[in-house]
């Protein structure tokens, strides 16, 4: 089996993003693939394709399949080599945890959202699992996994404290139709990615509602400074909002027919119970139990965030669309950057 000349890379979740990235990067690189079901894993291995979370979508004769995390482990022996954590925030934690016996090189994470109960973002869950000593970073855009496995052109950001982790997921990631860009604001990021996932949601109702482009840009926008107003007090860098982790993602994720979080508000605004859209989703949409915790996190802050909370009215209060909107538009006048 041919194998890349390039560094050793191991993904750990075979989600539909885990394998996308898996994808894009084994053109370069000698990657390896993990999943938590080895039974689901030798199934993908056999048909090599991912059939249940990506389908449609050959792996590459040089992609590597395990079901296996001590043969997954073993692959990142190598002068450079990058673990990837590919699993759901809720998945984040019980991850690292089966890795913290182990001897790992650093570990970047591509998920987006707070974990539920700690409303921790996820550099302070690894932070708190693995401690500080392992190299960590967050790898976060505006990036549809299917978009990503068809080689079309994407931007990311990646943040860490470690400049040396920093310039080598560049130097792996960064290539090919696939741009990186580089920052230390670790905070900025997470928060970017989490909070536009809940934006969308509420931007599927408006257009599930009808109330035009106009109501979608004004959601768009006035969500960007919730964001902002919410990272900031955070202690993130207000620049990074009007980056690729900020607007960039949240144009996306609230405009783009791909998007998982959009497509439950779309839901939504028909009337159908969340129960129902999120099985009949078959995906993880993180702006669901995101939506919460932001809720929870913004209220202990005394941070405002209106579209926030009228959304989770929807989701978990037993508010309708349409009170989601009489809320919004009631709303006293304030200054724009207020």
């Amino acid at each position: 089996m041919h194998t890349p000349p390039g560094n050793h890379i191991t993904v750990l979740g075979a989600g539909a993003w885990g394998t996308a990235v898996a994808l894009a990067l084994s053109a370069r690189h000698n990657v390896l693939i993990w999943g938590r079901d080895p039974l689901a894993m030798a199934a993908m291995d056999t048909a090599r394709e991912n059939t249940h979370y990506l389908p449609g979508f050959a792996l590459p004769p040089q992609l590597q399949v395990t079901g296996n995390l001590e043969s997954a482990l073993a692959h990142l022996d190598d002068p450079a080599p990058l673990l990837i954590a590919a699993c759901p925030v809720a998945g984040l934690r019980p991850l690292l945890q089966q890795l913290k016996p182990h001897a790992i090189p650093n570990i970047v994470w591509l998920c987006k959202g707070f974990e539920g109960g700690s409303g921790m973002l996820p550099h302070q869950v690894v932070q708190d699992v693995l401690g500080e000593a392992v190299p960590a970073a967050a790898l976060s855009g505006p990036s549809f996994a299917q978009e990503v496995a068809r080689s079309l052109p994407c931007a990311l950001t990646v943040a860490s404290s470690s400049l040396a982790l920093r310039e080598s997921v560049v130097a792996s990631v960064h290539g090919g139709t696939m741009r990186v860009y580089a920052c230390d604001d670790m905070v900025g990021v997470e928060v970017g990615g989490a909070v536009k996932n809940v934006l969308a949601i509420a931007t599927g109702v408006a257009d599930g509602l009808g109330l035009g482009l106009n109501a979608r840009a004004a959601l768009i926008t006035r969500g960007l400074a919730e964001i902002t107003r919410l990272g900031t007090a955070l202690g993130a860098n207000p620049g990074t909002f009007m980056g690729l982790t900020g607007m960039g993602d949240l144009i996306l994720t609230c405009t783009g027919d791909l998007s998982r979080n959009r497509k439950v508000g779309l839901e939504l605004a028909k009337g159908k119970a969340l129960d129902t859209i999120v099985a009949e989703l078959g995906h993880v949409a993180e702006g669901v139990p995101c939506a919460r915790a932001v809720r929870a996190l913004a209220a202990s802050m005394d941070v405002d965030m209106p579209i926030t909370n009228a959304i989770a009215g929807v989701l978990f209060d037993g508010d309708t669309p349409q009170d989601m909107l009489a809320q919004l538009l009631a709303r006293d006048p304030r200054d724009e950057v207020a």
